[in-house]
C-alpha cells in the first residue's frame, strides 16, 4: 500500500503552451490535488468567472494587497498583474493537501525561494510556430499582445533548465499521462 506526502507543485510554460487545459484533465484524474485560484487585474475572458478562473482584481485593490503581504509571489506579466494568494498556499498545505500553483515563470521561481522542496514543472510548446497558432486561435490577442506573448514566450522558454521537470505538450493524451505520472510519483514516499 502507497502513501502519499503533501507537495507543492508548480507548473508553468508560455502563454499558450495548454498549462490549465493539462492542469484541468489531471485535476480530474487527480481529485485530490487542491489548486489555488490566481488574482489578477486583466479584464475577463469569455466564459471567465471571477473567484473560480481568477480572482479579477482592480490595479488599487492588488497594490493594496501587496502592500498588506498577502500574495506568496506576484509579477507583472505582459501588461497586467498576477499573484497567489498566501493565504490559499498555506490553507491547502497545513491540511495536508497536495497543491498545483499555475503561475509564470517568474512567479515560479520566487515560489522555489520561500518553498524549496516545490516540484516546478514546465509545460513546452512542441514549437513556437505551434504556440503562435494556438494565441491565434484563441481569437482574443491583438498583434501586439501577439508580439508581446511571443517574445515573452521566448524569454520564459531559455529558463525551462530552472525546472525540475519538462513537458513538451504536442499531443494533449500524452502530456496528460506524463504529467500524471510526474505528479504521483513525487507524491509517493
Amino acid at each position: 500500500m502507497s502513501s502519499r506526502s503533501s507537495k507543492l507543485f508548480v507548473i508553468s510554460g508560455p502563454s499558450g503552451a495548454g498549462k490549465g487545459t493539462l492542469v484541468a484533465r489531471v485535476r480530474g484524474r487527480l481529485p485530490h490535488l487542491g489548486l489555488t485560484v490566481s488574482a489578477t487585474t486583466r479584464a475577463p475572458r469569455a466564459g471567465e468567472v471571477d473567484g473560480e478562473t481568477y480572482h479579477f482584481l482592480s490595479d488599487a485593490e492588488f497594490t493594496r494587497r501587496i502592500d498588506a503581504g498577502e500574495f506568496l509571489e506576484w509579477a507583472q506579466v505582459h501588461d497586467h498583474r498576477y499573484g497567489t494568494l498566501a493565504s490559499e498556499v498555506d490553507r491547502n498545505l497545513s491540511a495536508g493537501r497536495s497543491l498545483i500553483l499555475e503561475i509564470d515563470v517568474q512567479g515560479a521561481l520566487a515560489v522555489r525561494e520561500r518553498f524549496p522542496d516545490a516540484v516546478l514543472i514546465f509545460i513546452e510548446p512542441p514549437s513556437m510556430k505551434v504556440l503562435r497558432a494556438r494565441l491565434i486561435g484563441r481569437g482574443s490577442e491583438t498583434d501586439e499582445s501577439l508580439s508581446l506573448r511571443l517574445a515573452d514566450a521566448e524569454r520564459e522558454c531559455a529558463l525551462a533548465s530552472a525546472y525540475d521537470v519538462r513537458i513538451v505538450n504536442d499531443d494533449l493524451d500524452r502530456a496528460t499521462d506524463e504529467l500524471i505520472r510526474v505528479l504521483t510519483s513525487y507524491e509517493r514516499y
